[in-house]
């Protein structure tokens, strides 16, 4: 299971948005357990003060964060007690490494260290040095990445601010970290209780789950930064517990009572929130088509066009598709892929095979976020070389599903499934991302293909009408066609 997944049941598990730090921080035992003297004596107790506070708080949380830089400064007693403290931690509950990592030329080993041998889950990084130093971190496909993007320093105002209040450059941070990687790998971190600098946070990045700090200051109200920072259905945020309760000896009590008042809270505001609180793109449709924010995006970025065009079968339709632009934004991909991936886990197969060359972007991911291999068919065979038909790795006998952007006529489809089946391999489903609902389905049904479709062009058409992003003229010409 990858992190994000393991995040998501836990929170759900418990109820909770709740993280605690398990830093050895002698400031923070309770002082009846900070008596003893020496090196020695201080690791033991600290030792026994973590375990005791897990062991009050496992079920209380969704996740731990120990920070690295407090058991270094303990020198290599403090790097053992960090292992030890994770062996207690139960396997279930996710690891957060708070290392803020910032060096390039230690980044790979780092990543090796953390992921393989400390068998942590997620890890926090510095994006000062780009994407070059967060990358190996990256390759770990079932961990996760926090990406520092705001500190509650007051010295930092001065970098975090430029050049502009309208441009600051920590939202540069998370306009170029989102290109990084997947909302389920890549996160953000944010420290502040300036509900502005908050409100912008969420705004730019509602896709991402957003990890808080410093947010205990006092005078600070907890349910005004929950109202700025929470997704429309009341998570997308991880809270840190206070460290002064650490102190206490109703450390438990104290956890179940800030859980529960925030519990309350996030259900009093969610309905406001699914209400379009947040990102829309200038609509809010209640009775909205499940995909309507992607549906929209795709005609913001100009993949849906209203007009008279001719397509590749000479056709003239009154629209035109191009999914083209969806590889340039990675997020909107991700949401396209994720699409896809909901109806690709209906069925049963062996393989993901793309029909070249629109779908093979597609097919891709599809195989790197479902973990099943991917083959495809050439569009045309090669003089030279092997010569294959297929290009991958396959068993006589196994089942592929061809995934493909479009359906219109059905032919780029039936070409690929001959040529695999021509090989040995068996098609039983067909997905596309777009139905054109010329009856090509029914067709293919009648020789032995089961197609399914994300949408269908006039759920496309009504939405954008719904939404205003298209006239009446554009809709009416859609239907007479």
């Amino acid at each position: 299971m990858n992190f994000f997944d393991k995040l998501t049941q836990r929170i759900n598990s418990n109820d909770t948005l709740l993280i605690l730090g398990l830093d050895p921080n002698p400031e923070m035992m309770p002082q009846d357990q900070n008596t003893q003297q020496g090196q020695q004596s201080l690791i033991i107790a600290l030792e026994s003060w973590l375990t005791w506070v897990i062991e009050q708080t496992a079920g209380l949380v969704c996740a731990y964060k120990p920070t690295l830089g407090f058991y270094e400064a303990l020198g290599s007693e403090g790097l053992d007690l960090l292992l030890k403290v994770i062996q207690v931690i139960p396997d279930e509950i996710p690891i957060i490494l708070d290392a803020k990592h910032g060096d390039i030329n230690t980044s790979t080993i780092l990543a090796k260290t953390i992921f393989e041998q400390w068998q942590v889950d997620a890890v926090t990084v510095s994006p000062y040095a780009g994407h070059d130093h967060i990358a190996p971190f990256l390759v770990y496909p079932d961990q996760g990445v926090f990406v520092l993007c705001h500190t509650s320093n007051p010295s930092a105002v001065v970098l975090q601010e430029y050049p502009t209040d309208e441009a600051p450059f920590y939202l540069q941070i998370i306009k170029e970290a989102k290109t990084w990687a997947t909302p389920e790998q890549l996160f953000l971190e944010v420290g502040t209780t300036n509900l502005e600098v908050i409100k912008k946070v969420r705004s730019l990045a509602p896709e991402r789950l957003l990890l808080m700090r410093s947010i205990w200051s006092k005078g600070n109200d907890i349910h005004e930064i929950l109202k700025a920072s929470l997704n429309p259905m009341g998570n997308g945020v991880l809270i840190p517990i206070p460290q002064d309760f650490l102190k206490s000896e109703a450390l438990k009590e104290k956890v179940i009572n800030l859980n529960q008042d925030i519990n309350q809270y996030r259900k009093s505001i969610t309905q406001d929130l699914q209400n379009c609180d947040l990102w829309s793109p200038n609509v809010c449709l209640l009775k909205s088509h499940p995909h309507q924010d992607l549906i929209l995006q795709l005609y913001d970025i100009g993949c849906l066009l209203f007009g008279e065009y001719v397509q590749a079968s000479g056709a003239t339709f009154s629209y035109y598709i191009d999914l083209r632009k969806i590889i340039s934004k990675p997020q909107l991909f991700h949401q396209v892929l994720t699409a896809y991936a909901d109806i690709l886990k209906t069925l049963n197969f062996d393989r993901i095979a793309g029909i070249p060359y629109g779908s093979l972007p597609t097919a891709t991911g599809l195989s790197l976020l479902l973990h099943h291999p991917m083959i495809y068919p050439r569009k045309e065979v090669k003089a030279h070389g092997t010569r294959r038909l297929i290009e991958g790795n396959f068993q006589a006998g196994e089942t592929v599903v061809i995934v493909d952007d479009i359906l219109i006529t059905g032919k780029s489809v039936k070409e690929g499934a001959e040529k695999l089946t021509s090989s040995g391999l068996v098609v039983k489903d067909i997905v596309v991302f777009i139905d054109h609902e010329q009856g090509v389905k029914d067709k293919l049904k009648t020789e032995g293909y089961n197609a399914s479709s994300v949408l269908t062009i006039s759920e496309i058409t009504e939405t954008l009408y719904e939404a205003g992003r298209i006239n009446e003229q554009q809709y009416n010409s859609f239907f007479k066609h």
